[in-house]
């Protein structure tokens, strides 16, 4: 188990052919000694070169990679990072980080942005990013933990093979899941596919900080090992099991709970799924209060007011065209689209498209949202009515879904509402993760 406080190496940028933004305070660099750096700055990739052009300190060039350390708590700024990378809510911003800065060079004339930092500064950040810093606090203090122990884990593991992980496509059947990509240069990146870390932008010192340190070092455990703590942001009334979503090896702590004190039996069949997907069951999550919802989520997760139950509607040319665009394949005309096996939670984990050209099972959950979305569906729990024209000819799909994402582990918003009633860091990471407990490591 982990016994001291790591430091990261956070992804910020990638693939960029320019990066510019703001030293807040004094920098320096180790390829360059005794001389500072602060202000704006501009930073281009020149045949595997970097070209540093500061406000105070002058243009520098470096081999390969340029270090930026700060002094003195100073900060820095990113222009154009992006947020939500090809999901609905995707968009750019300025954000500002606590750390060091490294840049790295690569041989295509692109850049990659890296923030060394502090596991538990980093945190400060990420609870702040995936929720509102104006949360409950055991909201807050939940969230430290589990995003403490997920980084945990996937330090200890290092880099995987690779980021998409399945037996192979093979005939009609194209059964994919998705891990940590493969980062080469960094640990974690800073978006939605690792952790949301939007530095410093959207953080209430007083709050998340003091979140970060009532937890210091605390982590789920299981057993004698730390626990793979996931969670997403509306479950829709039941979580899912890891093994549906991820590889299939039951993690018993991520098992399917109702999101409720009242326990609501597993969707087990097409005729539950219909029933579960249409009612509004008094969960955690089934929650429209503008005002609490304001307090738990980041402004950009408010835009997005449908999660506990939605519907999305294609006619067969526009579905057809987004089949095609995902994932490469021509259909044809869609014909139907066949859950053919679902979790507890309702999400569908292999679905059958069939089309006039050719017909293909798809899955797991990430990839069928993937495949049926220009960006991603908010869930692959959904019900499908196929409203057919008089002659049977033509066809409009309309989805009816619940829920915001994978479903494992903790609802964040389900988890905020908990805290908003009262209920400790405790109590909630033990409704969502039954047989764990926290320990503290360091």
């Amino acid at each position: 188990m982990i016994t001291k406080e790591p430091r990261l190496r956070v992804g910020l940028m990638e693939g960029k052919s320019e990066i510019s933004g703001c030293l807040h305070g004094h920098f320096r660099s180790p390829q360059y000694p005794g001389q500072h750096f602060s202000g704006n700055f501009t930073i281009h990739s020149l045949g595997g070169e970097i070209l540093f052009n500061a406000g105070k300190g002058g243009g520098m060039i470096a081999r390969s990679s340029l270090s930026l350390l700060c002094e003195d708590q100073a900060t820095f700024s990113l222009q154009n990072v992006t947020i939500g990378n090809a999901f609905h809510w995707q968009r750019q911003e300025e954000q500002t980080f606590a750390g060091n800065l490294r840049i790295l060079a690569s041989g295509d004339n692109t850049l990659t942005a890296i923030n060394d930092i502090a596991l538990e500064d980093y945190l400060s950040s990420v609870i702040s990013s995936e929720m509102s810093a104006a949360a409950p606090m055991a909201l807050l203090e939940a969230h430290a933990i589990i995003s403490r122990s997920w980084l945990a884990v996937m330090l200890k593991r290092g880099q995987p093979p690779t980021g998409a992980s399945a037996p192979a496509s093979a005939g009609d059947e194209h059964i994919i899941w998705y891990g940590r990509e493969e980062h080469q240069f960094f640990d974690v990146c800073a978006d939605d596919h690792c952790q949301r870390y939007q530095g410093l932008t959207r953080s209430i010192p007083d709050r998340t900080e003091a979140a970060v340190n009532a937890t210091r070092g605390v982590f789920l455990v299981y057993g004698d090992a730390v626990c793979d703590a996931r969670y997403s942001k509306c479950c829709g009334g039941r979580t899912e099991t890891f093994e549906n979503t991820w590889e299939e090896i039951p993690h018993p702590y991520l098992s399917s709970v109702a999101d409720s004190a009242v326990d609501y039996g597993p969707v087990l069949d097409e005729e539950a799924a219909q029933r579960w997907l249409f009612s509004s069951p008094e969960a955690y999550c089934n929650i429209r209060d503008e005002k609490l919802l304001a307090e738990i989520l980041p402004s950009f997760d408010q835009e997005t007011k449908d999660f506990f139950r939605w519907e999305v509607a294609y006619d067969q040319e526009e579905l057809g065209e987004i089949l095609r665009e995902k994932s490469g394949i021509d259909f044809g005309r869609v014909l139907e689209l066949i859950p053919l096996e679902r979790g507890p939670s309702g999400r569908i984990t292999r679905l059958k498209i069939a089309g006039t050209k050719t017909s293909i099972v798809v899955g797991k959950e990430l990839e069928i949202r993937r495949w049926l979305s220009r960006s991603h569906l908010y869930s692959s729990a959904f019900v499908v009515e196929a409203q057919r024209d008089p002659s049977g000819t033509d066809c409009r799909f309309v989805l009816h879904g619940g829920g915001w994402g994978h479903g494992v582990g903790l609802c964040q918003i389900g988890a905020a509402v908990m805290a908003s009633r009262g209920s400790s860091a405790e109590t909630i990471l033990k409704h969502y993760f039954r047989g764990a407990s926290l320990k503290k490591l360091y």
